[in-house]
C-alpha cells in the first residue's frame, strides 16, 4: 500500500495534527515531512496541491487540509 503525506510546518496546529494522524492511520502508513525542517519539500507540496499546513495527501491523491496552522506563502516566508 502506498503510504499517506502529512505536510506541516511545527505550529502547536500542524503537531497536533500531526499526533492525530498518526494515531488513526498508523506511523507505518504516512510519511511525515515538516516543511519547516526540509524546505526542498515546499514546491513538491504545492505542485501536489497542498494550499495550506497541516495537509494530508492520501495515497490517491487527494489533498486533505486539517485546521488551518500556516498557509505555503508563510511557510515559505
Amino acid at each position: 500500500m502506498k503510504k499517506s503525506i502529512f505536510y506541516h510546518a511545527g505550529c502547536p496546529v500542524c503537531i497536533s495534527a500531526e499526533h492525530d494522524i498518526i494515531n488513526l492511520i498508523g506511523v507505518e502508513n504516512v510519511e511525515i515531512i515538516h516543511l519547516g525542517e526540509d524546505r526542498s519539500k515546499i514546491e513538491v507540496a504545492e505542485r501536489a496541491g497542498v494550499q495550506s499546513v497541516p495537509a494530508l495527501i492520501t495515497p490517491n491523491g487527494n489533498v486533505l487540509h486539517i485546521n488551518f496552522g500556516a498557509s505555503m506563502e508563510d511557510v515559505k516566508n
